[in-house]
């Protein structure tokens, strides 16, 4: 099996780079987290534009793919640059209704998906009873064992630990599907998210490292720059060794589940537990090494140190992902 990205793949990462550091998000970020998500949705339209979340739509409802090596590519450059919004879910939900084999469903939503003019959020309540960022969501779908609604209301925004992640328990709805079809398209679903978040993880880590590198190059203690100190840079490999082993479990697990691979549930939970935990030592090395200051929420850092954790436990913990390893 071939890990490494081709010229294109990489090519289509440095131009997601290149728009998104031309973009405020942590301005976006905090606004995003007060209720206002007008800067998030430009930011969401620009992304729209450069084929992110077509890459999950077939192209029969104007999309790409689905391409999950490719999505796991763009997932990086947003967990990278901390985007904010449930992009996770509306990719998830673009997989639910292609494998849900409903042609009317897939015809309402998914061109609407592609071209970034439908937010969507879904709730498995399999895995829990919350959706990400419901209240800005075009449509939130929950699947309920074998129910399939669409058009449930968000509730009440729980807290996070993120500030950019709005959680609510959505409730109500339209019943769209029934049966066995609907918990086979869930269960594709949730394999989706779990990539797309590794990889979302796997930015976040890399963002946290080159920004710790980055400072400790100009903080000082006894007259020379802390990153020269041992200790330092033992912790700086260790996470950057954590992270460059998480990447090629990522793509290998894309690759496998657009094989459809028996074992693709194996390797994305592998690929979502590595990655996680890679991304949480990432935070924690980041918070260590920049000091009191690293615990402060006027420092843009802090908006990367947040993530990490709920990423880490975003559909699949590390315990039930270690679990289906294991049982694999």
């Amino acid at each position: 099996m071939r890990f490494l990205l081709d010229a294109e793949q990489r090519e289509f990462a440095r131009s997601l780079d290149g728009l998104l550091t031309s973009c405020d998000t942590p301005a976006a970020i905090r606004s995003w987290a007060a209720g206002d998500h007008a800067p998030g949705r430009a930011l969401w339209a620009r992304l729209a534009e450069a084929g992110v979340f077509a890459l999950a739509v077939p192209e029969r409802y104007g999309g790409f793919g689905p391409l999950p090596l490719d999505l796991s590519v763009a997932f990086a450059q947003v967990g990278r640059h901390a985007v904010p919004g449930p992009l996770v879910e509306t990719v998830a939900a673009a997989a639910l209704l292609d494998r849900l084999g409903d042609a009317d469903a897939a015809g309402a939503h998914l061109p609407g998906i592609a071209s970034g003019t439908t937010v969507a959020s879904l709730c498995l309540t399999a895995l829990g009873p919350y959706a990400l960022d419901a209240d800005a969501a075009d449509t939130v779908l929950v699947v309920d064992g074998d129910t399939l609604r669409v058009g449930a209301r968000p509730g009440p925004v729980q807290p996070s630990a993120d500030p950019g992640r709005r959680l609510s328990r959505p409730s109500g709805g339209t019943v769209l599907a029934e049966g066995p079809a609907v918990a086979a398209a869930a269960a594709h679903a949730a394999g989706l998210a779990a990539l797309a978040t590794s990889a979302q993880s796997l930015g976040v880590g890399r963002a946290l490292l080159a920004r710790t590198v980055e400072y400790v190059k100009r903080r000082t203690q006894f007259g020379v720059p802390v990153g020269s100190f041992q200790a330092v840079k033992h912790r700086l490999a260790d996470t950057l060794l954590a992270l460059e082993f998480a990447e090629p479990l990522v793509h290998g697990a894309a690759l496998a589940l657009a094989a459809s691979s028996p074992d693709a549930d194996r390797d994305v939970a592998a690929a979502k537990v590595t990655a996680g935990e890679a991304a949480y030592r990432a935070a924690r090395t980041a918070l260590h090494l920049h000091g009191a200051v690293g615990y402060t929420d006027e420092l843009d850092l802090s908006l990367w140190i947040r993530k990490a954790r709920p990423l880490r436990d975003a559909w699949g913990t590390p315990a039930a992902c270690r679990a289906r390893v294991l049982a694999a």
